[in-house]
């Protein structure tokens, strides 16, 4: 039922669909108390409430705006990003070095890997979707010319770490919630969250560049900017300390654009297994 409605939806303008959008971020924000109180909550804690509003339309953009993304034909997909920055990219490229792409959940996530797929290959860790019947829609999608998955497992490090040392980049999401044993507890907006590991340990196993990527939506639905932003930090210290490090980058980031950042995420979830975090954690 998704996959034939995302693409009847996919063949629509992008204004359209960001207006149909902004309704249903309405929608579920008023019909769902658990959802309303996530994202307040979540906003509060990292000082933006006074976005609220805007972050509720911007939520329900995020989703339908797969269908555009994921179904619509990639050179029309192509034709409404912009990419800012790309000859820092490049640089890098052109130096042999592997990239460590670091891509929060803000603004078009989704677009990023095929924007930087249509200049040079990637290999992107991938976690199936819970509901079953997207798999196949997420995973067409995302898997296209110079765009490759790794799973979210052991065997995709392995495929991941491989690729930085034959000098390739590789895409990660580093805000999502990690299983137990695959992160550490580092404040992220002041809050104790159960971080990744595993960007830090890629960029120093293949000596690679960390680049920061979002996709910034314009207003009316004219499409979106792709941002390439120089990681500036030290990955120095602890695992602890590490994970602290790239939190607070992603938190600069989020900045740029607040409301467009996917505040209804359980960001601070407690994974089963493990520990509560120590009280100084986000102090």
């Amino acid at each position: 039922m998704l996959v034939p409605l995302f693409r009847t939806l996919s063949k629509l303008p992008l204004p359209v669909l960001h207006v149909m959008g902004a309704a249903l971020g309405w929608f579920v924000y008023l019909a769902s108390p658990s959802y309303r109180k996530l994202m307040r909550t979540n906003l509060r804690t990292a000082g933006f409430g006074q976005h609220l509003s805007a972050a509720i339309a911007e939520s329900g953009k995020s989703i339908i705006e797969l269908a555009f993304v994921w179904c619509a034909p990639p050179d029309k997909v192509a034709r409404l990003a912009t990419d800012e920055n790309w000859d820092y990219v490049q640089s890098v490229l052109d130096a042999g070095r592997g990239i460590v792409f670091l891509t929060p959940h803000l603004g078009c996530f989704e677009i990023t890997a095929q924007q930087i797929a249509l200049r040079t290959k990637l290999t992107v860790m991938y976690r199936p979707p819970k509901q079953a019947a997207l798999k196949p829609l997420i995973e067409g999608a995302r898997a296209r010319h110079n765009l490759h998955l790794a799973p979210a497992n052991l065997s995709g490090v392995r495929i991941l770490a491989k690729c930085l040392k034959r000098g390739e980049p590789i895409g990660v999401l580093p805000d999502q919630v990690p299983q137990e044993g695959e992160g550490v507890w580092a404040p992220f907006f002041g809050r104790p969250a159960y971080s990744m590991t595993l960007p830090a340990k890629l960029a120093q196993m293949g000596n690679a560049e960390i680049i920061l990527v979002y996709a910034e939506r314009r207003p009316g639905g004219k499409g979106f900017i792709v941002r390439f932003v120089p990681f500036e930090q030290s990955l120095d210290g602890t695992a602890a300390e590490q994970a602290t490090t790239i939190n607070r980058a992603m938190e600069q980031l989020i900045a740029r654009c607040p409301a467009q950042y996917f505040w209804s995420y359980n960001r601070y979830k407690q994974p089963g297994g493990v520990a509560a975090p120590d009280a100084q954690v986000g102090a």
